[in-house]
C-alpha cells in the first residue's frame, strides 16, 4: 500500500529536521499536531537542497542540484517520488497550494550558493527572499489553512521572520562562510576588517526584521502561535548573545545556545505564551 511509503516519508522528513536542528524541532513540538507533519515535510525538503550547496564537497554540487530540482518538479507532476523526503514535500505542495515559483526561487537561492561571491545589494535581498522569506511563506500556508484573507495579512510579517532568523545566521556564521565556503553575504562588509559599525547596522536590520515579525506572531491561529513564538523566542535569545559581543569575538567563534539551555528556553516561552505575555 502507497500509504505505508507515505508515512515512511512523512517520517524521514521529521528525522532530518530532529537531525539537523534541535531549535525547529523543539518549535515544530509545540505546534498543533495536525499541522506538525506539513512543517517537517518542508524542512527536509529545504535542508536537502542546502546540505548540496553547504556540505557535499568533492562532488559535483552543481549537477547534484539541477538533478535535485529536476526530481522535484517531476515529484510534484507525477504525485509521487522514490526520494521520501521530496515525495512528502510534494504531498504538503497539493495540499496546501504552495506556489512553484516559489519553489524555483527557494532554488535559485541554492543556486547561488555555488560560487564564492560577495553580494551586492540586489544579490543579497535576492537571496535572503529565496532561502528565507518563502520559506517562511511556505510554512504559512498550512498555519493559516487556506484561508487566503489571513494569509495576505500576515505574509509581510512571515516574510520578515524568515529574513530575521537568515541575517542571524549570516551574522553568527560569518567566519565560517567566508573562510570556508567563500562567501560574504553582507553587502558592502569586509569580513578581514570587521568592525563594530558593520555589525551594529547588520544588528539593526535584524531588531526591525524581529520587531515587525513578532506583530504578525501575535496574529498567527491558535494551532501555529506557540511553535513559531518559540523558533522566535530562541533566536531573538540567540540574537542577544551576539550582539553583546565586540565584533572581532564574531570572527573567532561561533555563537551557539547549548541543547540544555534550549529546553530551558522551551519551557519559559511556553509559559510566556500561556499568560499572554507575547
Amino acid at each position: 500500500m502507497k500509504s505505508i511509503f507515505d508515512d515512511l516519508s512523512r517520517d524521514c522528513s521529521k528525522l532530518t529536521t530532529n537531525r539537523y536542528s534541535t531549535s525547529f524541532s523543539l518549535g515544530i513540538l509545540f505546534l498543533s499536531k495536525a499541522i506538525r507533519s506539513p512543517i517537517y515535510s518542508i524542512y527536509g525538503f529545504v535542508r536537502l537542497a542546502d546540505e548540496i550547496v553547504d556540505s557535499f564537497h568533492g562532488y559535483n554540487k552543481e549537477s547534484l542540484l539541477r538533478k535535485f530540482r529536476k526530481e522535484t518538479f517531476e515529484a510534484i507532476s507525477n504525485r509521487i517520488s522514490l526520494n521520501p523526503i521530496l515525495n512528502s514535500f510534494q504531498e504538503v505542495v497539493y495540499r496546501y497550494g504552495i506556489s512553484h515559483h516559489w519553489i524555483n526561487t527557494f532554488l535559485d537561492s541554492m543556486e547561488m550558493d555555488l560560487y564564492k561571491r560577495d553580494f551586492s545589494d540586489e544579490g543579497y535581498n535576492k537571496y535572503i527572499l529565496g532561502s528565507a522569506e518563502v520559506v517562511g511563506l511556505m510554512c504559512l500556508h498550512v498555519f493559516t489553512e487556506g484561508d487566503e484573507k489571513q494569509f495576505e495579512k500576515l505574509k509581510p510579517h512571515a516574510m520578515r521572520l524568515g529574513a530575521a532568523f537568515q541575517k542571524v545566521n549570516f551574522l553568527r556564521d560569518i567566519k565560517a562562510d567566508k573562510e570556508e565556503l567563500g562567501r560574504t553575504y553582507f553587502p558592502g562588509v569586509d569580513t578581514a576588517n570587521f568592525v563594530h559599525s558593520d555589525k551594529k547596522m547588520i544588528e539593526l536590520q535584524i531588531e526591525n526584521d524581529f520587531s515587525e515579525a513578532l506583530k504578525g506572531i501575535r496574529m498567527l491561529p491558535d494551532s501555529s502561535r506557540n511553535g513559531v513564538y518559540l523558533a522566535y523566542y530562541y533566536y531573538t535569545i540567540l540574537f542577544r548573545k551576539i550582539k553583546q559581543l565586540p565584533a572581532h569575538r564574531i570572527l573567532n567563534e561561533r555563537i551557539r545556545i547549548p541543547d540544555y539551555e534550549k529546553i530551558f528556553l522551551m519551557f519559559k516561552s511556553n509559559i510566556k505564551y500561556k499568560l499572554n505575555l507575547l
